[in-house]
């Protein structure tokens, strides 16, 4: 999830769904700014003990005292690693990335990243490597004199000190965001992708480099048959690593916005096929999170999609990771019947179950599907959070979901749920 829709997200709070986070907090005795009180009393519909209930949620208020709003959530073996965009002392907004003890939430350490600019830097996404020792970020940073830049820092996992930073300015040089990085299986490549500025358009740019240095390895560039903007929010590998997949929004011809998920060789960068959706309202719709299963043999993406009456749905797909046919589409439209969006979805160790989270008006909610086929499992809402990204524990046992609580000004919020 980039920058962008964390934003969004902002701005559905001071609508409709602030009143929900003013009425919870009023609700709460000294609930104040800056101060850790309990979401128990926003979730709906789960008993405890039973799937979807909560085991803990933490909070975290940036230097600033100001605006605080997480972006993505990853998960290791005993650790829980938050990050986005959070206002400093002095530097405006800085990547702020938190880690928490996976059973208890107990904040272990939190590292902060302010760009050469000393501008508005936010972070957009969160990788672990598979032995557990590094972290990765990546998002929108300020520079010198090249405007926004990709970003990516590489953190130890235990201590939080940072290891190394890359930057990529495209050839523009204009805004560049990353908007998403994963970690090769084997834990030696580091994948972003987001949005760049080319020589005319804006579109999807995909970078490789070096877990261990941050040495760029490949680029690729992708733009729609719309030759308009396009956007690239997720990445994701196979599970072999040989494979890594993208999505994103890019134009078509006549359809508006459209789901566009690209699959590249991860060793050369080479395009391998590009699957298109374009939802039953012919308009605008958006993919933000792309996740593949433990198997490799499937592919989700999930994001906000027009529907034919219903606004805004969210809309969750599944593809064959080898030829990106469709296997199955499941929508799902909130109670208010618009703007909904999913913003992240997550995939079971087992290969069973999809998880997706999201905004759904009035708050948030979180599904989860059958991989198989696509039917609903369970739902949870929360009236006082926008939730942005979700991960699974690597026992499949819980599911954390992250995003931004009020009242403004806000705060990260991370709550674990049983799984099932």
């Amino acid at each position: 999830m980039n920058g962008k829709v964390t934003r969004g997200l902002c701005a559905l709070a001071a609508g409709t769904a602030l009143a929900a986070f003013t009425s919870v907090a009023a609700g709460a005795a000294g609930a104040t700014p800056g101060v850790a009180r309990s979401l128990a009393a926003a979730e709906t519909g789960r008993p405890a003990g039973a799937p979807g209930s909560q085991l803990w949620a933490q909070r975290y208020n940036g230097p600033g005292n100001s605006f605080d709003a997480a972006s993505s959530v990853a998960v290791s073996p005993g650790r829980v690693f938050v990050t986005g965009e959070s206002q400093g002392a002095r530097s405006g907004l800085d990547y702020a990335t938190v880690a928490y003890r996976a059973v208890s939430g107990a904040r272990l350490w939190a590292a902060r990243y302010n760009g050469p600019g000393n501008g508005s830097d936010a972070a957009n996404s969160v990788a672990v490597s598979p032995g557990g020792s590094r972290v990765f970020v990546t998002g929108e940073s300020r520079g010198t004199r090249s405007g926004q830049d990709y970003a990516t820092v590489a953190y130890s996992a235990v201590t939080g000190a940072r290891l190394w930073a890359a930057r990529y300015n495209g050839p523009g040089n204009g805004s560049d965001a990353a908007n998403s990085v994963a970690v090769s299986p084997g834990g030696s490549r580091v994948f972003v992708t987001g949005e760049s500025r080319g020589a005319t358009t804006t579109g999807y740019l995909t970078v490789a480099y070096s877990a261990a240095t941050g040495a760029r390895l490949w680029v690729q560039r992708y733009n729609g048959p719309g030759n308009g903007s396009d956007e690239a929010y997720s990445v994701a590998v196979s599970p072999g690593g040989s494979r890594v997949f993208v999505t994103g929004a890019s134009r078509g011809t006549r359809s508006g916005l459209d789901y566009a998920t690209v699959a590249y060789s991860a060793v050369t960068g080479a395009r391998l096929w590009v699957a298109r959706y374009n939802g039953p309202g012919n308009g605008s719709d958006a993919a933000y999170s792309v996740a593949v299963s433990p198997g490799g043999s499937r592919v989700f993406v999930t994001g906000g999609s027009r529907g034919a009456r219903s606004g805004q749905d969210y809309a969750t797909v599944a593809y064959s990771a080898a030829t990106g046919d469709r296997l199955w589409v499941t929508r799902y439209n909130g109670p208010a019947t618009y703007d909904d969006a999913a913003r992240s979805v997550a995939v079971s160790p087992s290969g069973s179950t999809v998880y997706v989270t999201g905004g759904s008006n009035p708050g948030s909610a979180t599904l989860a599907y059958s991989a198989a086929t696509g039917a609903r499992l369970w739902l949870v809402r929360h009236s006082d959070m926008l939730l942005a990204a979700v991960a699974v524990s690597p026992s499949g046992s819980r599911v954390y979901v992250t995003g931004l609580t009020g009242p403004f000004p806000n705060d990260y919020a991370t709550v674990a749920h049983r799984a099932g």
